[in-house]
């Protein structure tokens, strides 16, 4: 996520780190190296001006040269601009109106309106604890009303029916009237999109907005169309009350312009992230977290949270038990630990939220393939029972038969048996109360048992 703009800015502002004394010259220079980085990313350029203007008159200012460590101290200004920009704080959804509360999903065909919807609802069961109802007021499109429902019954949320041709504003009304009589907390409306703006589409999203007058109304645009994001949430914030702006795709946006863009020219902020296609994949919005990891400073609060989600405690506490009672670290185990870290995101998930990551050689990042993840799972699932739990009785034939069960080489098999001997070991350690002793071990290079 935004890979190119942090690696310029991580460059840039490394050479400041170590520095005991700044001066206009390497100020001037630095904030030339930041300008560019932001216009490669695709910001606005009002936006580039106002963050350089802001660093340049704290820079020049006293807070940097009263500094003990004055390199440290512009790479903080940076970083507090860029919250600055993000938005300052984290505004959550207005969920406290008089149930159902209303929420209306407007923006342009392709952002991924109908499954932001599909995940919104799935973020407000399992985190707010609501009852949801879903509706596709996209009625030139059959088959977005199709996903919709496919979507809906796959998260655990109502749905009301819709039929293609129908009218959108009596539909919304319709699914309003359902959503008081079944008792549903939240109501999500998916509007229709256009390939670009046209005015019976803004007519549309207006009437159909007068019908049930949300709550929010959120903007939801593809983070890879850059500052052109900016520009369309501008031109429907003012055919719309716009409450708040989600994100899309931003897993695959090299760039952030739009992210770095949209606060500053339309004031609305950015409420949710959509990080990958999984129906888990939307995130709150955090402006200060959001800096921290493009400045290549890691997002640990972010990992934590998710951890406590979707790690399964259960689990973890049978594993500790385990191996406090001294009872020996199988192929089964291990499965169920590479289950957990796909679960959490995948290798590269998780180290896009590590501090430091950014400063990882490219070859050891280009290794970090959550396919060779699915592929170790694969080989264990290949194995019979006894051999997950005894791994010493796979010789040369089992080997052959489990590669061939996996769709694996005989060679993927011996490498998987190396790393668990490895792990095997790490976790003896963990059982004997050795912890400090593994993570000495673990500071010589890359724990072991990590499959890349």
């Amino acid at each position: 996520m935004f890979d190119s703009l942090s690696d310029r800015l991580g460059r840039t502002l490394k050479n400041l780190r170590g520095q005991g004394r700044l001066t206009e010259d390497n100020i001037r220079d630095t904030l030339r190296e930041v300008r560019m980085a932001l216009l490669e990313a695709d910001v606005a350029l009002p936006v580039v001006r106002d963050f350089i203007e802001h660093v340049r008159g704290r820079a020049l200012g006293t807070e940097v040269s009263r500094s003990l460590t004055p390199g440290q101290a512009l790479v903080r200004i940076v970083n507090d601009e860029l919250v600055r920009v993000l938005g300052e704080a984290s505004v959550p959804l207005n969920l406290r109106a008089r149930p159902p509360v209303v929420i209306m999903l407007a923006g342009l065909q392709g952002a991924g309106k109908t499954t932001t919807a599909a995940k919104l609802a799935l973020y407000l069961i399992e985190r707010e604890g609501k009852k949801v109802m879903l509706v596709s007021c996209d009625v030139r499109r059959p088959a977005a009303i199709e996903q919709l429902e496919t979507l809906a019954g796959q998260v655990g949320a109502g749905f009301y029916p819709a039929e293609a041709g129908g009218d959108p504003v009596a539909i919304a009304g319709g699914a309003l009237d359902q959503a008081r009589r079944s008792f549903v907390e939240v109501l999500i409306v998916d509007t229709a999109g256009r390939l670009h703006i046209d005015q019976p589409m803004m007519d549309e999203a207006r009437r159909v907005h007068e019908a049930v007058a949300p709550v929010e109304t959120l903007f939801v645009v593809d983070s890879m169309t850059g500052q052109d994001a900016a520009r369309t949430a501008a031109a429907f914030d003012q055919a719309l009350p716009l409450t708040g702006v989600i994100l899309t795709k931003v897993d695959g946006d090299a760039r952030g312009g739009a992210a770095l863009s949209i606060r500053h020219v339309t004031g609305k902020p950015i409420k949710f992230l959509g990080l990958s296609e999984k129906p888990d994949g939307l995130e709150p919005f955090h402006p200060d977290r959001l800096a921290s990891r493009i400045l290549g400073m890691g997002d640990v609060l972010s990992l934590v949270e998710e951890a406590e989600r979707k790690v399964d405690r259960e689990q973890a506490d049978r594993l500790a038990r385990k191996l406090r009672k001294g009872k020996g670290f199988d192929l089964e185990d291990f499965r169920e630990q590479m289950e957990q870290m796909q679960r959490m995101g995948g290798i590269r998930g998780i180290l896009d939220r590590m501090p430091g990551a950014g400063a990882l050689p490219k070859g050891v990042e280009n290794q970090m393939d959550d396919r060779q993840v699915r592929r170790t799972v694969a080989i264990i699932q290949s194995m019979t029972p006894q051999e997950r739990h005894h791994p010493a009785v796979i010789k040369a034939s089992r080997k052959r038969r489990i590669a061939a069960g996996s769709g694996t080489q005989v060679q993927d098999v011996n490498r998987l048996l190396k790393q668990f001997t490895q792990m095997q070991k790490m976790m003896k350690k963990m059982g004997k109360g050795g912890m400090a002793r593994m993570l000495r071990g673990m500071s010589g290079g890359r724990p072991p048992g990590v499959p890349f």
